[in-house]
This record gives C-alpha cells, sequence and structure tokens, in this order.
C-alpha cells in the first residue's frame, strides 16, 4: 500500500525520522518499493525529489534527512504500483502550476472507474503517465483553474468547496486519501486504506498530530521534524502514526485545511460510508 506524510509549520523545519520512518515502510518495514517522492515548498515553487526504486535503499533520502531544506509545508509519498508501470513519471507527489505558483498533490487509494467518470473530465491539464491519482489531480485543476485566474489567491473557502466536493466524488469510485498543497494551505482527506491488522480496507486513512514548542521548553525535535529552538507549531499528516506519540485518525470522509501548522478551516463531516470492504491479495 502506499504511503503519505505530510507537514505544515509556523516556521521552516525540516523532516528527520519521520522521512526516515517512511522510507523504511518503502522496501524494508512494508511492501512498498515502487518510487518515492518529496516536495519542499520554498515560497511558491517547490524543491520536488523522486526516484523510481525503493525509499529505504536510497541515498538520497539518506541526504534529505540531514540536508533537505527547511520549509513550512512538505508533501511526500512512497508508492505501491498498482496502476501504470514503475517509472518517474507514474511516481508521486506530482506538481502542476496554476494560478503562477505550484501545486502538488500525492493520493493512496485505488479509483478504477476514473477514466469514465463524466465529471473528472481532463482540461488543460494532462496526466505525464498512466495512473489514476494522476488524472485525478488534473481533474481537480480542472476545477480549480477559475478560482486562480485572478491576481490574487482565491478565499480559502472557495478552495475548500472545491476540494471537498472533488473528495467526495472519488469516494463514490474507491479508496481515496489524498494530500493536496496550493502553496498557501495543505487539505488532506481522509478515507479507507488496506489496514495491517484485519487486512480489511477500512477507516481510518489519515492521521494527524499537532505540536507547539517555545524556546523556553528547549524542545528541538518533535516527531522526527527538527524545529529548532524558537515557537514553533507543527501539523503532521501520516497514513500511519509514525511515533508513539497521541496521534488522531481523520474521520472517514473528513477534510483537514491546515496553513503556519494550525488547521483553519472547520473540516468537513465524516461520511456516512457503509462497511469496510475486504482487501484483495
Amino acid at each position: 500500500m502506499c504511503e503519505l506524510l505530510a507537514l505544515s509549520s509556523a516556521q521552516p523545519a525540516r523532516l528527520t525520522f519521520s522521512l526516515r520512518t517512511l522510507a523504511a515502510r518503502g522496501g524494508i518495514a512494508g511492501p512498498t518499493h515502487d518510487g518515492w517522492g518529496v516536495g519542499f515548498y520554498q515560497g511558491l515553487d517547490v524543491a520536488l525529489f523522486r526516484e523510481p526504486a525503493a525509499a529505504a535503499d536510497s541515498a538520497l533520502v539518506r541526504h534529505l534527512e540531514s540536508q533537505g531544506p527547511a520549509t513550512g509545508l512538505a508533501v511526500s509519498h512512497i508508492r505501491h504500483a498498482t496502476r501504470g508501470e514503475v517509472s518517474l513519471a507514474n511516481t508521486q507527489p506530482f506538481v502542476r502550476e496554476l494560478g503562477g505558483r505550484t501545486h502538488l498533490f500525492a493520493h493512496n487509494g485505488d479509483l478504477p472507474g476514473i477514466y469514465a467518470s463524466p465529471s473528472l473530465t481532463l482540461g488543460a491539464h494532462r496526466p505525464v503517465g498512466q495512473t489514476d491519482s494522476e488524472h485525478a489531480f488534473c481533474a481537480l485543476l480542472e476545477r480549480l483553474g477559475a478560482l486562480w485566474a485572478a491576481a490574487e489567491p482565491p478565499p480559502l473557502e472557495a478552495r475548500r468547496s472545491v476540494v471537498a466536493a472533488f473528495a467526495a466524488e472519488l469516494r463514490a469510485l474507491g479508496p481515496a486519501n489524498f494530500l493536496y498543497a496550493d502553496g498557501d494551505a495543505l487539505f488532506a482527506h481522509g478515507h479507507r486504506r488496506v489496514q495491517a491488522a484485519s487486512r480489511r480496507i477500512e477507516p481510518p486513512g489519515l492521521w494527524w498530530l499537532r505540536r507547539e514548542c517555545t524556546p523556553e521548553a528547549g524542545a528541538d525535535d518533535l516527531a522526527g521534524v527538527s524545529v529548532g529552538r524558537t515557537t514553533q507549531s507543527v501539523l503532521l499528516l501520516a497514513s500511519v502514526p509514525l511515533s508513539a506519540e497521541a496521534w488522531q485518525p481523520l474521520g472517514e470522509g473528513e477534510l483537514l485545511v491546515a496553513r503556519a501548522g494550525r488547521s483553519v478551516a472547520p473540516a468537513s463531516p465524516p461520511s456516512q460510508a457503509g462497511a469496510s470492504l475486504t482487501a484483495s491479495a
């Protein structure tokens, strides 16, 4: 199964232990070995690193643990290929320009009906690879295009409304956990995923952890995020808890929107979906 990880923080921070733990799931602790990627926002652009190979064996991952750029917004993905060949084009997160800034998207799940969906159609943005995830991202950007036509960023609530409606349509097709960032806000949608204990496809699909620190507290590392000795607010999201701390699950169908390490919009209510599904082999 794919693994997702995102960081939102008030001050620039570096992913350390969390990235290492996620990487271990990409070939050692977990079955995912078909590629990995991470995007670090630097202003309106993104420093993007991707490889179509196991993250756990990657010298680049080890380099990023100690030398990766500090950022207030990052999205990472480890791939278990279900659609499309193992290649750089099919390696997430995916990036596109819209409204003069770089947008990032990463998805965990399977959306077999998306290509025939009459509403999740493509426009100006076209997939480079063959994955249902990239198709979904391009369909989302098509919906957001009108909002981003103006010189200024559109209101957050307008963006949240579009993403929430998009997420509801994805849920009808299959597991739809995703992380989407537009350089201003992080949108995290939790749905269902294969649970290690039961091997069933059921919620939760994402977990979150929020921590704050002050210079007086003396902490410079929170759940694998190097924050330095400064006043800091950090919010992490991941497919599974990455530490022994009190991670909280996102409800099924819940959409969390974050800025600068804090939730900034009321979460969309969890969906009233039916019973869980048995995972395929």
